[in-house]
């Protein structure tokens, strides 16, 4: 999901969240081992397609804005545990200096052009690839939110941290079947749903319903 580009202040430690609390018991069994085993062999292949486009649009990104090409951003995943996510930069340096941490709406004015047209086609998470090979997220899971987002929705949502009993995905059950204008509550329902009926056929849909959202662009911001 699309979430606002934002470095969290270095005072924000994971331990001082409530939703730590929240979260229930992990997901375990043998499924996880086979959709490891799929995360890995996708992720493998995608990182090598993907890696002509991405050096593309990183000189692109650096051509046509100030900043740095790739962006990092504290992330919360499996059963809390923090892990910085990467992206190529789609929004202009210091984009939220003024209004601080909030969603992405559509029309961003925060957005550059280049980044609109990668936040559109999903260019600009094929980096978390990486995080894929690196074990920190899964091809398909819940969207992973910043910290302060998820305590502020946990409140809101008391089933909101269980989301975090899987690794996190690049797509997610909730992107398909929602779009990135549901709620943080319908986020919440439809990511707690793959979570109960996850497997690795499930996750192949996920994906070919992914492609057909890169090419409609459908939900983007």
């Amino acid at each position: 999901m699309h979430e606002v580009e934002v470095n969290e202040a270095a005072a924000d430690d994971e331990f001082q969240y409530k939703f730590m609390t929240q979260i229930g018991d992990p997901i375990t069994g043998w499924r996880l081992g086979l959709k490891r085993c799929f995360d890995l062999s996708v992720g493998l292949v995608g990182t090598v397609l993907s890696a002509p486009i991405i050096l593309l649009f990183a000189i692109i990104i650096k051509l046509t804005s100030d900043g740095p090409i790739f962006y990092k951003q504290e992330r919360v995943g499996w059963m809390g545990t923090s892990f910085e996510l990467i992206k190529l930069r789609s929004m202009y340096l210091d984009a939220e200096a003024k209004t601080g941490a909030v969603w992405a709406r559509k029309n961003d004015p925060r957005i550059t052009p280049i980044g609109r047209f990668m936040r559109k086609t999903r260019i600009d998470e094929l980096p978390q690839f990486w995080h894929v090979l690196k074990g920190d997220m899964s091809l398909v899971g819940p969207r992973p939110e910043r910290p302060v987002l998820t305590e502020k929705f946990s409140q809101q949502h008391p089933d909101f941290p269980k989301r975090l009993r899987i690794i996190p995905g690049i797509t997610g059950y909730a992107q398909i079947n929602g779009g990135y204008d549901i709620t943080p509550g319908e986020k919440c329902q439809l990511d707690n749903y793959y979570i109960e009926h996850f497997s690795v056929w499930f996750d192949i849909r996920m994906l070919l319903g992914t492609v057909k959202v890169i090419f409609t662009g459908d939900g983007a911001r």
